[in-house]
């Protein structure tokens, strides 16, 4: 993670510090060693950290410890700084241009540094525990009349590795959120219960135990690609995290079963619709090992088929042109973790990164996931989905 971007990182850490100490503490605090010691201190500390977690050659380090504390100083001291820096400079611009008598960009700078402080803040604790649940009732001519009605709870991209400690009562009410929901026809996990390692979920099963018989797929996360080891061990990391999901319900390869409704009384539905699983559908650097064809094969032409695919960016670019399923459900963008005036991050990457599509009456729906790699989210709640299918009449 931080060697991917790690010169990127020093930049951050070091220029705003040159900056500040090139405008401000070397003309005040020149004379004074024990300033200059104390402002370049955090500084060094940053950087030898930086580099530290830049030999690592997994993803992160298996104590995900390390690189939370690294992620929560680099927010609460790097990003404000940053911040100033770039205002200082925008104001000092605007002070030449317009020959004003004062920066205002100081005082944008230390208050938008503050708000960052706040934000990151509040993301670290009330935002990344908010959980909100979200319906949509959708409408098809050729769902089988005896499952209007249907009711699809969708949950997806759990990451439980990063609910370890304190974190696990979110986690919990996450679960507890999950059972509360009345009414449920089937529960489907759209991908990524893992950071990296299946050992992850095999220390929160006694928790993901509590959850409902899910059907699920695997996410990008879940193929231990962020794992530096062999192929013969990476295959051994996946067979079993397959067999601990198993045992929360039924895992779909790029296969389908199919599925009867149960109504309150016992009955079973004479007719039927299709749930079919691929695995994860993902351009570089993800995963691709989805097969439409084989998940798909056997299932009639004229079937009603609930898609399950962890990366969105497969509806358009292949379930679309090349199925007739009428309805898929994803995960994979957690809507960015973050939005700031309606605008979110990943839609600069990914044309369906949240909510609800549709296109000529087929639907996709993105769910922003109930947890992340990363311990933060800011205006972008943790989301449980309550879909309700309808017949049209």
């Amino acid at each position: 993670m931080v060697r991917r971007i790690e010169g990127l990182l020093l930049v951050l850490i070091l220029v705003p510090d040159i900056y500040i100490w090139l405008h401000y503490y070397r003309t005040r605090y020149l004379h004074n060693r024990m300033v200059r010691w104390l402002w370049w201190l955090p500084c060094v500390v940053m950087v030898v950290y930086t580099l530290s977690l830049g030999t690592i050659r997994d993803f992160a380090p298996a104590n995900l410890t390390w690189i939370n504390t690294y992620l929560c100083l680099f927010g609460l001291f790097i990003f404000p700084k940053a911040l100033f820096a770039v205002c200082s400079g925008l104001g000092s611009a605007v002070r030449a241009l317009f020959h004003l008598r004062y920066n205002y960009g100081h005082r944008v700078g230390l208050v938008m540094g503050g708000i960052g402080v706040a934000a990151y803040i509040y993301g670290l604790t009330f935002g990344v525990s908010s959980v909100v649940v979200k319906r949509a009732d959708l409408s098809f001519r050729d769902l089988p009349e005896e499952f209007d009605g249907y009711r699809i709870v969708q949950i997806s991209d759990l990451h439980v590795g990063t609910f370890d400690g304190w974190r696990r009562r979110i986690l919990r009410a996450e679960i507890d959120s999950v059972r509360s929901q009345k009414d449920v026809d089937l529960v489907c996990f759209t991908g990524d219960i893992q950071n990296m390692r299946p050992e992850e979920v095999e220390k929160m099963m006694p928790e993901l135990r509590r959850l409902p018989k899910m059907y699920s797929v695997l996410g990008n996360h879940d193929y231990a690609q962020y794992v530096k080891s062999t192929p013969a061990v990476a295959r051994g990391m996946r067979q079993k995290l397959i067999a601990l999901e198993s045992q929360l319900g039924h895992v779909l390869l790029n296969s389908h079963i199919p599925v009867h409704r149960v109504f309150k009384d016992g009955r079973r539905s004479k007719t039927v619709i299709w749930l079919a699983g691929e695995e994860n559908d993902g351009l570089p650097p993800f995963p691709s090992r989805a097969n439409l064809k084989r998940t798909l094969r056997g299932i009639p032409d004229s079937a009603f088929v609930v898609m399950l695919q962890h990366d969105p960016s497969a509806w358009r670019r292949d379930i679309l042109p090349h199925s007739k399923v009428q309805l898929t459900l994803s995960g994979h963008t957690h809507g960015g973790q973050m939005q700031v005036l309606g605008f979110r991050v990943t839609e600069l990457i990914q044309q369906e990164d949240l909510g609800l599509y549709q296109d000529h009456g087929r639907y996709l729906y993105v769910n922003a996931g109930l947890g992340g790699f990363v311990p933060f989210r800011f205006n972008m709640p943790c989301e449980i989905t309550v879909i309700t299918l309808h017949r049209t009449k």
